[in-house]
C-alpha cells in the first residue's frame, strides 16, 4: 500500500495574546492542522480553530520550566508531520520575532519536509498600540528598537547599552528578571526621567500595566505586582499615549509642588 501521508510544516504567529488579532490565513492553516504544536504564548481560545480530531501538543517555555528542550521540539515537528501529515507550529507573536521560527524551518527542511509561514503580529508592536502607545511620532521619535532583554546564555544583551544612549523608543521583550540593571543602563546616561511602562499579559483580559520613569518603575511594578510576561516600553511616546497622559501630567504636578524655592 502506498504512503498517502504528505508531510508539511506551517509555522504560525499565534499574535499578542488577544484571539481577535490572530490572521486570516492563520485560522485557515488551523483549520487544516493534523497536529498543532503551540507555545504558552499563544492563547488557547486559538486553538478551537483547529480541527476537534487533531492532536494538541503544548511545547511551551517558561522561565525555570521547559516542557521539551527546542532540539525535542524540533524532532516532535519532524516526526509528526512524517507520520500525521500537516503539522501546525502555533508560535505566540510572530514565528520571526525572538521566535526562533528560522532555527525550526532549518532542521524541518533538512529532513525534505516543505514549511510555510504565516506572520503573525508581533506582540512588540500591539501591546503598546493596544495602550494607545506610538512607537514613532513625529518630533518624538524617528525610529524604534526592538530588543530582547535576555539572551541564549541568559544574560542582559549589549544592544540595551546601545539603545540607552539613543533618543529612539525602547521595546524589550523577556526583560523584567533584568529589570533593575536595564534601569541602571539609563540612569548612567543621565535618563532617569525619561516615562517607561511594563504591560503584562498585553491585549488579554487579565493585562496588567504600570506607567513611571527610569527612577520610579521599579517601585511601580513591586506595587502593582508586575511578572512575565510583560513587555517594556522606554521613551517620550510613553506619555504622549492618551490613555497614559494623565498619569504623567499627575506625576509632573506632584514634582513642581516638590520643588524646593530657595
Amino acid at each position: 500500500m502506498l504512503n498517502t501521508i504528505q508531510p508539511k510544516v506551517t509555522l504560525v504567529g499565534a499574535g499578542p495574546g488577544d484571539p481577535d488579532l490572530l490572521t486570516v490565513k492563520a485560522v485557515k492553516a488551523l483549520a487544516k492542522a493534523n497536529v498543532v504544536l503551540y507555545d504558552a504564548l499563544a492563547n488557547d481560545e486559538i486553538l478551537e480553530y483547529a480541527p476537534k480530531e487533531s492532536i494538541k501538543i503544548f511545547v511551551g517555555k517558561k522561565i525555570g520550566n521547559h516542557t521539551y528542550s527546542q532540539e525535542q521540539i524540533n524532532q516532535l515537528i519532524v516526526d509528526n508531520a512524517l507520520t500525521y501529515g500537516h503539522v501546525v507550529r502555533l508560535k505566540g507573536g510572530d514565528p520571526f520575532i525572538f521566535g526562533r521560527g528560522s532555527e525550526e524551518i532549518e532542521y524541518i527542511e533538512s529532513f525534505g519536509i516543505p514549511t510555510f509561514v504565516v506572520p503573525g503580529i508581533s506582540s512588540a508592536i500591539a501591546v503598546p498600540a493596544n495602550q494607545g502607545i506610538s512607537l514613532t511620532k513625529r518630533g518624538t521619535s524617528e525610529s524604534f528598537w526592538v530588543i530582547t532583554g535576555t539572551t541564549s546564555d541568559r544574560s542582559l544583551s549589549n544592544d540595551i547599552a546601545l539603545a540607552s544612549q539613543s533618543s529612539a523608543t525602547v521595546v524589550i521583550l523577556m526583560g523584567m528578571s533584568k529589570l533593575s540593571q536595564i534601569v541602571e543602563l539609563f540612569q548612567k546616561e543621565s535618563k532617569g526621567e525619561i516615562p517607561v511602562a511594563i504591560i503584562q499579559n498585553g491585549t488579554t483580559s487579565n493585562e496588567k500595566i504600570a506607567v513611571g520613569t527610569i527612577d520610579t518603575i521599579q517601585n511601580e511594578v513591586a506595587e502593582n505586582k508586575l511578572s512575565s510576561p510583560a513587555i517594556i516600553v522606554i521613551g517620550e511616546v510613553v506619555k504622549e499615549s492618551n490613555k497614559l497622559k494623565g498619569f504623567y501630567e499627575e506625576f509632573l504636578s506632584k514634582e513642581i509642588i516638590n520643588v524646593k524655592v530657595p
